[in-house]
């Protein structure tokens, strides 16, 4: 396959740049094979069954962007793609000149923070003092908005771009999936008999990269953290013998379950994905999948291609364009069944 084959064109008054006035006000294109259907994101409680598994991804985005100064007085950002530790990250650095091992950066003029050495594109960076990263991030971070969204974060991003279901920090980028919930939605289907479980995987900022080998198998795939509980694989085997259906909340969901039963059973616990899903891949865990619509060319694009059936996903993003749906993460929903 080509990367050519996963592309579309997007008028840029499709991508949304700010969320819906409040949660679980966007549209829903339910897909089932080639047979599509426009509803409100409230029409979820019409396609999800009672005994039916929600598998949501409870990552917490940090305030991974931050600005500062060289030693030598040159401007420099900071963009966090991993806390390793309490006191090591990996990071992008942008400056006129990167910076060499041993040198140091100022921070939000706070911040004292020593470049270790490179690992591939990014730079081991080493906060020093007896604070935390994590804690030091919150206080002195920005919220890291996607590149397509153009203002800088506010207020209402601070709120907005974090599901309600946020708990373990990690991630530099939102489940988008899962921004579509209240409170109010998931006490709903929990009152229909849905059953709710959890993942976390760590979204990085490669997630937002899009594939530009001529073709899709030379393609690298950017690496995540994922944990499944054991109450997950639990969960996931008890919605099986009760007749019931996987749906997993995102492809951040899809992926950290898909990479866990890589060995044919699904295994709880830690460990890190490079799962690259593209058509003719054979789902394991999944059912159906929740998701935003992706960027063209991209990886996720790919993914769902593979779930939906290539020809009906991408007839799909066509009929989206055409109804003038919101795109990407502040955008309008799909509900996709598996195409066998």
């Amino acid at each position: 396959m080509r990367t050519e084959d996963f592309d579309f064109e997007l008028p840029e008054a499709l991508i949304a740049q700010h969320p819906p006035e409040k949660r679980g006000a966007s549209r829903l294109l339910h897909v089932r094979g080639d047979a599509l259907e426009d509803c409100a994101f409230d029409d979820l409680l019409r396609f999800i069954r009672p005994n039916d598994l929600l598998v949501l991804n409870d990552t917490k985005v940090i305030k991974a962007r931050l600005f500062g100064q060289k030693e030598t007085g040159g401007k420099v950002e900071i963009m966090v793609e991993r806390v390793l530790n309490e006191h090591e990250v990996l990071a992008q650095v942008r400056a006129s000149k990167s910076p060499k091992a041993g040198s140091q950066l100022w921070l939000d003029d706070a911040l004292q923070v020593e470049v270790q050495g490179r690992e591939g594109e990014f730079f081991r960076l080493y906060f020093s003092g007896e604070t935390p990263v994590l804690a030091l991030l919150e206080r002195h971070g920005k919220l890291p908005l996607p590149p397509y969204i153009t203002h800088a974060a506010e207020d209402d991003d601070e709120l907005r771009y974090q599901t309600v279901f946020a708990r373990e920090s990690g991630a530099v980028a939102a489940p988008t999936a899962g921004l579509h919930f209240d409170e109010i939605m998931l006490d709903r289907l929990g009152k229909v008999g849905v059953k709710l479980a959890y993942v976390t995987l760590h979204v990085g900022a490669g997630t937002f990269q899009p594939v530009r080998a001529e073709f899709v198998r030379e393609h690298v795939m950017h690496g995540e953290r994922y944990d499944i509980p054991p109450e997950t694989v639990a969960a996931i085997a008890a919605t099986r013998a009760a007749g019931g259906r996987v749906i997993a909340v995102g492809t951040t969901s899809l992926r950290a379950l898909e990479s866990a039963a890589a060995s044919g059973e699904l295994q709880a616990g830690r460990n890190e994905t490079h799962i690259f899903i593209t058509p003719g891949y054979r789902f394991r865990v999944v059912d159906v999948l929740l998701t935003n619509f992706h960027l063209p060319r991209s990886t996720l694009l790919m993914l769902v291609c593979a779930f939906g059936g290539m020809q009906n996903l991408l007839a799909a993003y066509h009929h989206a364009v055409e109804q003038k749906y919101r795109f990407f993460s502040y955008g309008d929903a799909m509900l996709i069944e598996r195409v066998e």
